[in-house]
């Protein structure tokens, strides 16, 4: 998979994004705006459409969306930045202090840097994106090299072990092997 470019990095600077985001982004749009027409056309069909109904479903498909909109994650060498929909958060990946990718139902990777700049990514961006993998991983090494990195390599060895299995699985699958 190439490397896509994206227009808040530096000229000349390889960045890479979730590659999967502008669908996401997308469904999340279509399935607010459906819920809108069809509680507008509900509504409209059940006696009349009154303002205040209107503002409620309005509400509601906003909130939706707001829901499902997923943040976009942007990776280049020495920096992973993470915008949700209020906040933009960047992490110096090669100089991380901790790693943190916590046991439950939240899948999401915690990372802080030596100048206290955290940001959150969802594990299944990393799994299906592996340049952005990559580039954390290469970073977290710098990191740990230079020693600033000093929580959290355990989890980072548990989600190589967890890309590397994901990743031979589809292997093996795309190939009917599996």
């Amino acid at each position: 998979m190439e490397p896509r470019f994206v227009p808040w990095s530096q000229p000349g600077e390889l960045t890479v994004h979730d590659s999967k985001w502008a669908d996401e982004a997308c469904a999340a749009t279509g399935c607010a705006g459906l819920l809108l027409a069809l509680s507008l056309v509900v509504d409209a069909c059940d006696g009349g459409l009154t303002l205040p109904a209107a503002l409620l479903w309005i509400s509601l498909s906003v909130a939706l969306f707001v829901v499902l909109l997923p943040a976009r994650v942007v990776a280049s060498p020495g920096r992973v930045t993470v915008q949700s929909l209020w906040s933009r958060r960047t992490v110096c990946t090669d100089r991380l202090a901790a790693v943190r990718w916590p046991d439950g139902i939240e899948q999401r990777l915690v990372l802080t840097d030596t100048e206290c700049g955290r940001a959150q990514i969802d594990v299944r961006v990393l799994l299906a994106n592996p340049p952005l993998w990559l580039l954390l991983e290469a970073d977290a090494r710098t990191s740990y090299e230079q020693g600033t990195l000093r929580d959290g390599v355990r989890d980072l060895d548990r989600l190589a072990h967890r890309v590397e299995r994901d990743t031979a699985h589809s292997v093996f699958t795309i190939s009917g092997l599996h």
